[in-house]
């Protein structure tokens, strides 16, 4: 704040002295702490990170998956899924398909994305031959992304 006065003596109006008048309170400057604002955003990457990955979804039937020790899981919502029951009959995502439209699907999906993964879930009583016909057929069609779902057991063995 700047005052203007005379000074003593002189009392003239065109002669103006500017005063300095502070302030007993010591003035702070305005800081922006920003490491509670970092904290704040960790905190809701790491919430978003686990709430979407939370939110895939396979939509196949429901098997009993064989089980893998070495197995780990890797779900993309991008992908395509044939289920194999353990009578033999064949499921795409979830509708029920014969071996000449299954091939016929699984060309159709290739010729939109070929770079889309193929999951053969196959419940553990399937027969072998019934999980190698849904097998042959995906790369027939000509995917080469083709693996089979497997039930985690526990950590993987390591390998040297």
């Amino acid at each position: 704040m700047v005052l203007t006065r005379a000074p003593p003596g002189r009392r003239n109006e065109n002669s103006e002295i500017p005063v300095k008048l502070h302030s007993p309170i010591p003035q702070k400057k305005a800081r922006l702490e920003i490491i509670p604002l970092i904290d704040v955003m960790f905190f809701l990457l790491a919430s978003f990170m686990m709430v979407s990955l939370t939110m895939t979804r396979q939509q196949t039937i429901k098997v009993n998956l064989p089980v893998a020790a070495a197995s780990e899981p890797d779900f993309k919502p991008d992908m395509i899924n044939v289920a194999v029951s353990a009578a033999g009959d064949l499921y795409l995502d979830t509708t029920p398909v014969t071996l000449p439209d299954l091939e016929q699907r699984l060309a159709e999906r290739r010729a939109r994305s070929p770079d889309t993964p193929v999951y053969i879930s196959g419940d553990a009583d399937t027969r072998h031959a019934d999980m190698v016909k849904a097998l042959d057929i995906a790369r027939r069609a000509g995917f080469s992304k083709v693996a089979f779902n497997v039930r985690a057991t526990g950590p993987a063995p390591q390998q040297k």
